[in-house]
Parts: structure tokens; C-alpha cells; sequence
């Protein structure tokens, strides 16, 4: 039985550049099952947040899904009409946004806009709204909620901010919600408090979650599974637990060894050589080969697919890849000639 409540397959989404294409997600596949938080990392530049919004049907209106389908359990959201796509959002797949400063309506109270996502999505008379927006600020975490509904966004600090967001996304109880850097504007303390609310919520309404993020001390605390992005590609998608024990993509090693070390003393910080190749103007073969410590000729010559390493790991690079296979021939081959 497919228990995936989202899924991704070939997804393509560019941009009109002045001269050529810019190829912003350049055919992904993506699922998430149900209750499983999957955290989308990488540079910037490398089609996180497209991929995100490319699920709410919020692309810039100078970008377009070029090919492939976006299924919310049977439904293809690439193929549903604008009106059908408003029902879903806010109802069936929330969006929490990085600053929630510029996601808010700075002339609404909070308690307006909270009630609106009720009034919208459900049948509900103003005074019920109400209430189960007060419900709501209960349980992110306010004590003043008369004060937070009469309160405007400038009013509030970022953090409060941010779980206001969080308690908007859930009023309706989406099955799907999407957090673009949740946490980067905020100090360490106000981060672990908003992680552990996204935590809750996930185990308490069984809701799915899509983290895009840079960070991968929030990917450590947060993830099931995880999609390591460059260039607008997937290049290793393995479950949490196995990305950070033993990471097989090139550039997926390249990031955690980028990461600090508190116990190391005076250590030399990693960082990877080059940049993210733009998108209107990728190279022919492998799109990280010139950043990379394992390339050979052939990876400048032929773009790799994304294939299964092993059970429920994948990797696009055919040089780890090869060097599996290789290993996997010869123990073949030993056990017949045994």
C-alpha cells in the first residue's frame, strides 16, 4: 500500500533569463509519507525554495513547471484549476515562511488574520473562529492571548512572530505543511523552542512536514529523511540517520565536514572551493565535478542520473556509484567461482 502523502516525480520549474532558461529545479523526485518530516538542504541557489513553492503553486509569475507532476496523496496539483489549488492551500497544505515580518499583514490585528484562515477554509460563524484562535495561541505558547489577538506584527518580537505563523499554518489541520528556513532570524533559544513546536505539532496532528533549510544542526534535530540539492538537482536523498553516519555524495561530505566542531581546538575551517554554477548557464556533465575532490574526465562529459546505492539511499554521481557496482560484480563473481 503507498503510504506516501506527497509525491514528486520529474519535476522541471524555469524561469525566462534574458538570453537562456534558467533552470531553477531541474527534475527532482521527491516523496514524503505520512507524519515523516523530510528536510530539503543546500546552498543557496540550488532550488530549495522553488521546489517549495513550486507544491503551494506559488512560482513567480516569470516561472513556470516546465514537466512533471506535484500528487497530494491521488491529486496531480500541477493539473487542478487556480480556484481548486486557493481551497487546498492554508487548508489542506500550509506554508510557513523565513520572515514572517513580510509574510504578515502589517494593518490586521493577529487576531484578524488568524480568523481569516478559519472563515476562509471553513464553515465556521466569526465567534467560533475566534475561539479556536484563542485555543490556538494556547497552544503555541501564549499566556496573553486577549493581548496577542489585538496586537499588530510590528508589535510582536520575531519569535513570537514565527509561532504566530506556526499556529496560522495549523488552524486547519493540514495534512502537508512546508517551512522555508523557519529558524534563520532567530537566536538559538527562541530556534529550540520553535523546532520543538514544529515537533509537537507534527506527532500531535499527524501532520507531514517539508523543512527547506541550510542548516544542518536543524536537519540533526528535525529529520526523518533528507534531499541534498545542488544545481537545482537531487543529489543524495537517504534517511537522517545515514546522511550524517556515512554520506556517499561528494558534496554531501563536503557540507558536514564544512560544519565546525565545538571540541576541536584551533581548528581550520572547512569550506567547499568554488560557488554554485548558475542556473541559466549549467555545465554539460556532472554540475559539481569542478568543485569536486573525486571528479575524473568522464564527469565532465555526462550528466549522472540518481541512482539507488543501496536500499533507500540514492546518489547522482558515477563515481561512487561505479565503485559500488564494481564491488558488487566482483563479490558476484567470487561466490560463483567458490
Amino acid at each position: 500500500m503507498d503510504d506516501n502523502l506527497l509525491s514528486i516525480q520529474n519535476l522541471r520549474v524555469y524561469f525566462k533569463g534574458k538570453e537562456n532558461l534558467i533552470k531553477a529545479v531541474d527534475g527532482i523526485d521527491l516523496e514524503i509519507k505520512k507524519q515523516e518530516i523530510l528536510c530539503i538542504v543546500g546552498e543557496s541557489g540550488s532550488g530549495k525554495s522553488v521546489t517549495s513553492l513550486s507544491v503551494m503553486g506559488l512560482v513567480p509569475t516569470q516561472g513556470y513547471i516546465e514537466s512533471g507532476n506535484i500528487k497530494l496523496l491521488d491529486q496531480d496539483l500541477t493539473t487542478i484549476t487556480e480556484k481548486e489549488l486557493s481551497n487546498i492551500r492554508g487548508n489542506e497544505i500550509s506554508m510557513i515562511f523565513q520572515e514572517p515580518m513580510t509574510s504578515l499583514n502589517p494593518v490586521l490585528s493577529i487576531g484578524d488574520q488568524m480568523s481569516e484562515v478559519l472563515l476562509r477554509h471553513r464553515k465556521i460563524t466569526k465567534k467560533g473562529a475566534l475561539k479556536k484562535t484563542v485555543e490556538m495561541l494556547e497552544y503555541i505558547g501564549f499566556s496573553r492571548t486577549e493581548e496577542i489577538l489585538k496586537s499588530y506584527p510590528h508589535e510582536l518580537s520575531g519569535g513570537m512572530r514565527q509561532r504566530i505563523m506556526i499556529g496560522m499554518a495549523l488552524l486547519c489541520e493540514p495534512k502537508l505543511i512546508i517551512a522555508d528556513e523557519p529558524t534563520t532570524a532567530l537566536d538559538v533559544t527562541i530556534q529550540a523552542q520553535v523546532l520543538d513546536l514544529m515537533k509537537k505539532m507534527r506527532n500531535e496532528f499527524s501532520t507531514s512536514i517539508m523543512m527547506i533549510t541550510h542548516d544542518l544542526g536543524v536537519v540533526a534535530e528535525m529529520a526523518d529523511q533528507v534531499a541534498v540539492m545542488y544545481g537545482g538537482q537531487i543529489v543524495e536523498r537517504v534517511c537522517a540517520d545515514k546522511l550524517f553516519e556515512d554520506p556517499k555524495h561528494p558534496y554531501s561530505k563536503a557540507l558536514i565536514k564544512s560544519v565546525p566542531v565545538i571540541e576541536s581546538e584551533n581548528q581550520t575551517l572547512y569550506s567547499i572551493p568554488g560557488t554554485v554554477p548558475s542556473a541559466d548557464n549549467f555545465p554539460k556533465g556532472c554540475r559539481f565535478a569542478d568543485r569536486c575532490e573525486l571528479a575524473q574526465a568522464s564527469c565532465f562529459e555526462k550528466m549522472p542520473d540518481l541512482r539507488e546505492f543501496e536500499e533507500g539511499h540514492y546518489i547522482r554521481c558515477d563515481v561512487v556509484n561505479n565503485v559500488r557496482r564494481d564491488i558488487d560484480e566482483g563479490s558476484f563473481a567470487r561466490s560463483k567461482g567458490g
